[in-house]
């Protein structure tokens, strides 16, 4: 539970939803309606406290910044949400591949000549 963490831990994690929804805004410079659009468009998904306010991460912020860079620039905001979630993905499949290369290379070096 997040009661159990120390405060400066959750202030680390870029995960922890520490900002409401007026001051993720206001971080951004943009409108909290900007903030229920990307999250409209499955771009973001707040956390909610117990009282029902959307509570956003550090995490969330850089990808809602990101989206909005887009907007912009003119691309309409479900295009950029679109692009933003693209962007991500690569991100991601770019990290996996480069973990199964290291890997492979790691047991080719174990493997070859001189080992064992």
């Amino acid at each position: 539970m997040a009661a159990d963490i120390p405060l400066g831990d959750r202030l680390e994690d870029d995960d922890y939803p520490a900002y409401t929804m007026g001051r993720a805004a206001e971080m951004l410079g943009t409108t909290p309606g900007f903030l229920r659009a990307i999250g409209e468009a499955r771009l973001i998904t707040p956390l909610r406290s117990e009282g029902g306010h959307r509570r956003y991460s550090r995490y969330q912020l850089r990808i809602a910044a990101r989206a909005r860079e887009l907007v912009d620039r003119g691309t309409p905001i479900e295009a950029a949400c679109r692009i933003v979630i693209l962007e991500d993905q690569l991100e991601e499949a770019q990290r996996i591949n480069a973990e199964y290369r290291r890997a492979a290379n790691t047991a080719a070096d174990s493997s070859g000549p001189g080992s064992g």
